[in-house]
């Protein structure tokens, strides 16, 4: 799981504020990505939380050829 954080520019009304939230996240879905929670800040932005069920770097399990014995030695 991952998770990514977008920031919605200077948004001062709440409809404008309201259709940006609701475009990116329309975006950010048909990328795989779940809106999870958001927060306004002081100066009319926002800051959505996204999170995708697709691995991460970390979660990532490489094999090798020296990891698969196949018993013929």
């Amino acid at each position: 799981m991952s998770y990514k954080s977008v920031v919605v520019d200077y948004s001062p009304k709440a409809k404008k504020m309201a259709a940006a939230v609701e475009a990116k996240a329309n975006e950010m879905e048909q990328l795989g990505y779940e809106l999870v929670t958001m927060a306004v800040t002081g100066s009319a932005k926002a800051i959505l939380i996204f999170k995708t069920d697709a691995p991460n770097e970390a979660e990532i399990e490489i094999v090798t050829n020296e990891d698969a014995d196949d018993g013929q030695d």
